[in-house]
């Protein structure tokens, strides 16, 4: 099975070269790396969410292997759907699924299922693919694409990924893919971005979630954030520190409407 890509060309360069550059661009002139558990990244076009995600995961020692969870923005598919094997293509390489990983993780509970709908068209975690390659050279992943459900739900996920890579959590780097606040004035934007990275820094799932009902916060990810969080605090992570925060008016758009994008490492 081969996923091929659906935003190439779009949301970022489907030529190596001219994708290269675009990361190069954006990427710090030096950069400590760090050790990493999770990160948090965005996922739109390079354009306007490229330099904060570069410069985040610039900051990190690479491993090779991820477990991506990324939002369902098509609404296909099943709440919790792993693509569970074969290869995603991108640009520069084909990309291996971990399907030892992924059958364990199937083999943890019931609430993340075999899916493969979920992703023919979802762009969220193909998105970051270029960018984690650029840094970290060739690595296997297990792709999750979540719906927004309750707190209680985000918990039985967190358990059934925990449970399936509690031996070997520390070679495994988790990513979870979410926009902030969608089409406010750019005040607004960084206003509930604020309230609601707040939580993130504090690994406080309970607390975003109930915020981001609260002050009606637009971020399509707040599923695989509330989730990764909670794997976080499962694995012993202590800290997170927010890499870089940005709008869509930073690249130059309309400051009357942005899109809100923030990287952070979690350690």
């Amino acid at each position: 099975m081969i996923r091929e890509p659906v935003v190439s060309g779009q949301f970022y360069p489907q030529n190596v070269p001219e994708l290269k550059k675009a990361i190069e661009e954006f990427k710090p002139k030096e950069s400590a790396k760090s050790s990493a558990y999770g990160l948090i990244l965005p996922h739109a076009g390079y354009v306007y969410s490229g330099r904060v995600a570069v410069t985040t995961v610039s900051k990190v020692i690479a491993k090779k292997r991820i477990i991506i969870l990324g939002p369902n923005h098509t609404g296909y598919g099943e709440d919790f759907g792993m693509y569970p094997e074969g290869s995603w293509k991108t640009p520069f390489a084909n990309l291996s699924i971990d399907s030892n990983l992924a059958q364990r993780i199937l083999e943890s509970g019931t609430d993340i299922t075999r899916d493969t709908l979920a992703h023919k068209f979802e762009h969220s975690i193909e998105v970051e693919l270029p960018i984690l390659y650029y840094f970290f050279g060739s690595f296997s992943f297990v792709p999750i694409v979540c719906n927004v459900s309750a707190l209680a739900t985000y918990e039985k996920v967190a358990a059934q990924i925990f449970s399936a890579v509690r031996a070997d959590k520390e070679e495994i780097l988790f990513v979870a893919s979410s926009d902030m606040t969608h089409y406010e004035p750019d005040s607004t934007a960084r206003r509930k971005d604020r309230d609601a990275l707040t939580h993130i820094i504090n690994l406080d799932a309970e607390g975003l979630v109930k915020t981001v009902k609260k002050e009606n916060i637009s971020m399509c990810g707040i599923a695989p954030v509330a989730i990764l969080l909670l794997i976080m605090k499962k694995i012993g992570a202590n800290k997170a520190n927010v890499s870089l925060y940005e709008t869509s008016a930073d690249s130059g758009a309309d400051a009357s409407s942005v899109v809100g994008y923030a990287g952070v490492i979690i350690s």
